[in-house]
């Protein structure tokens, strides 16, 4: 008989699985907002964007940020490398300026009429929810490549925390997409340390002054530091989407959206 051997914790990737699996059910048990839309069509569509988000990231953004830290480890290019900290206050000091910098390009997908071609896809969406986290168009994250590859060569994380900080923005940006409500005081709790479904909901609001708002992916210090923070809607149901988009919301029609005349609503 075989000797019984454990295998050890489990893989970031599968607990962002089990978040995901997990989110879906609380939305249905517990939902922020009433849907627009099919669940299982709208989810499915979501992945088929998603699935061509990661052939771009597996192919495009690994390999250059592999090729980059084979440099970075020789040369100690970064802020963080040069202040020579322990390790917990580099892993620290690391996620706090990738969160902050994420923040910086977050604004800027809003603000050049190029990365907006492209990010709208994302927020075109009808309906908010945890796939809604994983729908961003393979074109906008080819052209985030370049912004990624700064963002390290200036901070200088090491690759164990750059790695943390992927981990923990993607589990914050499925739970700030997701359709959950949360109990009133849980709300205000969390919202001082980082983005809830209900405040990241405004973001996705049709009007442009709730759109400009709460831009933070991880962290809510930074909205308040900025003043870009909005606690509450001026309306009590949020109309999710970008004005002056009316459809289609079918995937061709979704993915050919960068690329048509159509791009230009809601820049």
């Amino acid at each position: 008989m075989k000797p019984y051997k454990s295998k050890g914790p489990i893989s970031p990737s599968k607990l962002l699985v089990l978040q995901f699996l997990l989110l879906l059910v609380v939305e249905f048990l517990r939902p922020l907002r009433n849907p627009t839309e099919a669940r299982g069509p709208r989810i499915l569509r979501n992945f088929v964007i998603a699935g061509l988000g990661s052939i771009t990231m597996i192919f495009v953004q690994k390999p250059l940020v592999d090729a980059l830290y084979r440099k970075m480890d020789k040369k100690n290019w970064g802020v963080v490398r040069s202040m020579r900290l322990p390790r917990w206050a580099s892993t620290i000091a690391s996620i706090l300026l990738l969160d902050y910098s994420l923040y910086l390009w977050h604004v800027l997908t809003h603000r050049l009429p190029l990365l907006w071609r492209f990010h709208q896809v994302h927020h075109i969406d009808k309906d908010l929810d945890a796939s809604t986290a994983l729908r961003f168009h393979f074109g906008e994250l080819l052209l985030s490549v370049p912004w990624r590859l700064l963002q390290i060569c200036l901070i200088g994380p090491s690759r164990k925390s750059f790695q943390l900080w992927q981990s923990l923005l993607m589990s914050s940006v499925l739970f700030h997409h997701s359709n959950i409500r949360l109990a009133p005081r849980i709300e205000r709790l969390v919202a001082w340390l980082i983005m809830t479904p209900s405040l990241h909901g405004i973001h996705h609001s049709q009007r442009k002054d709730e759109m400009d708002t709460n831009w933070s992916s991880g962290l809510t210090l930074w909205d308040r530091l900025h003043g870009t923070f909005k606690g509450k809607s001026l309306k009590a149901e949020v109309d999710i989407g970008v004005e002056g988009y009316s459809g289609p919301h079918t995937l061709i029609p979704v993915l050919r959206l960068p690329f048509s005349k159509k791009h230009k609503v809601g820049a």
